[in-house]
């Protein structure tokens, strides 16, 4: 973060400053919520949850040189005389106030992203192209919580006049309670999905909860929706910013001519009529609509067509998002990060799509937090596998077996669901040729990463 007085953040914060008498005009440059981080001259939120309380570790926090710590109490034993303390009511809610308050201090251009699917990978591309234009800071991995989100915001440094910040939920009103720290001048919707249905109860309900952020863009900045999906319209009436659509073969920002390969996506761009050739090195088409949301996103702020395409040419995501990786001359598509439906079926369909003459075979775990509609989930992917031109499909876990044993009733010929991801990888140790092609893919929880690690040792 930029470098700030600590009365100020105390301020931002409404709580009460205490410890040596220069803490107040003390400079600060770094917050952080886990104990285990510290370095001298951080301030250290001390958080406190249902399995633990930093509060607990204030010892350990001021022996590592912390200027000040943020607690709800402030106890005699500590000792104050070379840390400082802010005391406020609650801790979480001063993290929150803090970062508010940063963020109006600071002023950059904050633009929020949310979706069912794509947020992660959209967030990546989105902060890749307005890096074109000014510096830009994106959230890290995927701190998109009412913890990670302010301290994204505070990690904000000197020079940084964009930040990008993944906005995600699973509980109604949670994207509220982010836009109201953030502030945002501009948002993405990537789509509306089945994702966290379990505790919305509906797709609508879904709709409603992402439609918060766009709504709450101010009248003088911009709002890009999916052009592809059937609740933008709805959302973009609801909107007070500029919008913009973009998507594949429709849009503002159209990307059509798509035409894959095993290193990425080639494809034309169309800025409402100015067309650039563009490479995405990321398999799948659903990542082609997530890099024309991204150069939307650019184009309304300014940056050159062209610029943009160049700029997508070498874009790297972050890990476990469709990540090809060759290992024995066989192709694996890592896209272990998580999965719902929707994201199940993209995943499926690139898989589906290569030229290659060896076998494509799915290894696929559980969905979660799909509540009451976990079965008719987990069936509809199998149905959907057994309609694609595949090898195999395997699960591995009892709940993915709904997977296999549906794809199986749907007349895909190899099926097989495995208890354990070693058992798995031994049996993709045994029927894997060179030149073919491997999906994994499942729920966060599912760790379906653990069959590749097994299958390189194995």
């Amino acid at each position: 973060m930029k470098s700030i007085a600590l009365q100020t953040l105390a301020d931002f914060a409404d709580g009460k400053l205490g410890g040596p008498a220069d803490a107040g005009s003390r400079l600060v440059t770094r917050v952080v919520t886990d104990s285990r981080k510290v370095q001298p001259g951080d301030v250290f939120v001390a958080l406190a949850g249902d399995k633990f309380d930093a509060h607990d570790f204030i010892p350990q926090v001021m022996n590592a040189g912390a200027a000040a710590v943020v607690v709800n109490r402030v106890d005699a034993t500590w000792g104050t005389d070379s840390c400082a303390t802010v005391e406020v009511k609650d801790t979480l809610v001063a993290l929150q106030d803090m970062a508010r308050g940063y963020r109006a201090w600071h002023q950059p251009l904050i633009i929020g992203l949310t979706g069912s699917n794509g947020k992660t990978s959209t967030k990546d591309l989105t902060a890749l192209v307005m890096g074109l234009k000014v510096q830009t800071r994106a959230t890290l991995g995927n701190l998109n919580n009412h913890i990670g989100l302010p301290l994204t915001l505070l990690s904000l440094e000197e020079g940084d006049e964009c930040g990008v910040v993944e906005m995600g939920m699973n509980h109604p009103g949670e994207i509220k309670t982010l836009v109201d720290i953030a502030l945002p001048d501009a948002a993405i919707v990537t789509n509306v999905g089945m994702a966290h249905i379990e505790y919305m109860g509906s797709q609508d309900a879904i709709g409603w909860e992402k439609g918060t952020l766009p709504t709450n863009v101010h009248a003088e900045g911009v709002v890009v929706l999916n052009a592809n999906d059937p609740y933008t319209p709805l959302i973009a009436r609801h909107c007070q910013a500029t919008v913009f659509t973009a998507g594949t073969d429709a849009g503002d920002v159209r990307a059509f001519d798509l035409r894959p390969g095993p290193d990425g996506t080639h494809f034309k761009l169309d800025f409402a009529g100015e067309v650039v050739e563009t490479f995405l090195p990321v398999m799948g088409d659903h990542m082609v609509g997530n890099a024309a949301l991204a150069a939307c996103m650019g184009w309304a702020h300014g940056i050159l067509p062209a610029d943009i395409a160049a700029a997508l040419s070498g874009a790297r995501l972050t890990g476990g998002r469709m990540e090809t990786k060759t290992v024995q001359d066989i192709l694996f598509i890592d896209d272990s990060y998580n999965a719902n439906p929707d994201s199940m079926k993209a995943g499926l369909a690139t898989l589906a799509s290569l030229s290659t003459g060896g076998k494509k075979i799915a290894v696929l775990g559980r969905m979660g937090e799909l509540g009451i509609h976990a079965r008719s989930g987990h069936e509809g992917i199998g149905q959907y596998a057994a309609g694609l031109p595949l090898t195999a499909v395997y699960t591995v876990g009892d709940e993915a077996a709904m997977i296999t044993e549906a794809a199986a009733k749907a007349g895909l010929g190899e099926t097989a669901n495995f208890p354990s991801h070693e058992a798995c990888a031994a049996h993709l140790k045994k029927i894997l040729q060179s030149g073919d092609a491997v999906l994994l893919k499942g729920s966060r929880s599912a760790g379906m990463e653990k069959v590749l690690a097994h299958f390189k040792t194995a």
